[in-house]
């Protein structure tokens, strides 16, 4: 059913992911000279981790039920860019995530993104790799961690998460080099 139905399940839920960003964007945008309360921090984070949740639904039932689309390959890991770059840019001012880290994994996405892009126009695909699973993995959960900051039960949540983000940077770093010399593997193959 490849491409029979654009509106299907798995890119309504990407579309409704893409619609959470503003919303959490919003969220994380405090008035001026104030801090990011917790309640905003807790409703940041349960609209965040809905989202990153809806990522892993709407790629099973895409796959599972035979619904990808030409649409849902170009939407998907779109939104999921969008959604980590733009809530990290925002954790930068409330001094929740450094500057540089951002800089590092936004540049990172548009790298690979880009390396992809060339790669297709001559017809390779270089698919996700299990590092960039792993980044997204290890990224999400520091980011969630970081959106939430505050600590609960006890736990230093803010010390937990970026813990998680230093690895997801490792990660970031490492399997954007693992995109560049496959894609350079594959062009020397031609």
């Amino acid at each position: 059913m490849s491409g029979s139905s654009r509106l299907n399940t798995p890119n309504i839920l990407t579309m409704l992911r893409m619609l959470v960003i503003p919303v959490v964007v919003l969220i994380l945008m405090p008035p001026a000279g104030r801090a990011i309360s917790f309640g905003r921090s807790v409703a940041a984070f349960v609209l965040f981790v809905s989202a990153t949740v809806t990522d892993l639904f709407d790629g099973y039932i895409a796959r599972r039920y035979q619904m990808v689309t030409s649409l849902g390959k170009l939407l998907d890991p779109l939104a999921d860019k969008l959604l980590v770059c733009a809530v990290m840019t925002m954790l930068i001012p409330p001094g929740r995530i450094p500057a540089w880290v951002v800089v590092i994994v936004v540049g990172r996405e548009i790298g690979v993104t880009a390396l992809r892009g060339m790669a297709s126009t001559e017809g390779v695909i270089i698919a996700a790799s299990k590092l960039g699973k792993a980044k997204t993995l290890l990224l999400n959960i520091g980011i969630a961690a970081l959106i939430l900051h505050y600590p609960v039960f006890g736990l230093p949540v803010r010390t937990i998460g970026l813990g998680f983000l230093a690895a997801g940077l490792v990660l970031t770093a490492w399997s954007g080099m693992d995109y560049f010399f496959r894609f350079v593997g594959e062009i020397f193959k031609r």
